[in-house]
């Protein structure tokens, strides 16, 4: 069911994703998902759109083993495209960059493929440069463009179990 900004509504289910929180409520598994898959976000601004479908449609057989999700816009082409599900967030202006934020930073996100622009200043950049700042601080993956998406997705450690270290905080 839709929500009245047209974006699927959708809880994660963080104790079967990561394990047990830690006592103060936040995930500490930093295995990537298991043979169930894992969880891709897949973000691009307007000028890039097309760039990642095309790497999207190219890789279609490797996503369709994962849960993507993406931000609103980017998402319905995703999914109508390739036919395959797509957990969408708000459009990124309108808070979805700082809802992949929370999830990165709950420990739900594996991999951020988020295709910006360079050459156009977004006037969201304040939201943009967050969500990087935070997928960085939490060790994500991050893919800017289409060889660093490709490297990540087709190294061995991404079909492996691979751990990433988490950030280590003290009070």
């Amino acid at each position: 069911m839709e929500n009245l900004l047209g974006v699927m509504d959708f809880v994660p289910d963080w104790g079967a994703r990561t394990g047990l929180p830690a006592a103060d409520g936040q995930l500490t598994d930093g295995q990537f998902a298991g043979p169930a898959g894992k969880h891709l976000v897949l973000v691009a601004h307007d000028n890039k759109k097309a760039d990642l479908l095309e790497w999207a449609t190219h890789n279609r057989n490797v996503l369709s083993d994962h849960h993507i999700y993406a931000t609103g816009s980017t998402g319905r082409l995703i999914r109508d495209q390739l036919d395959i599900p797509v957990k969408r967030f708000l459009s990124g202006p309108l808070g979805g960059d700082q809802q992949i934020g929370a999830f990165i930073a709950q420990g739900a996100i594996d991999l951020l493929v988020f295709f910006w622009d360079p050459l156009e200043q977004q006037p969201h950049d304040p939201d943009v440069k967050a969500l990087l700042r935070i997928a960085t601080l939490w060790n994500i993956a991050i893919a800017s463009n289409r060889t660093t998406a490709d490297m990540i997705i087709t190294s061995p450690l991404f079909a492996s179990g691979y751990r990433r270290t988490p950030p280590v905080f003290s009070h």
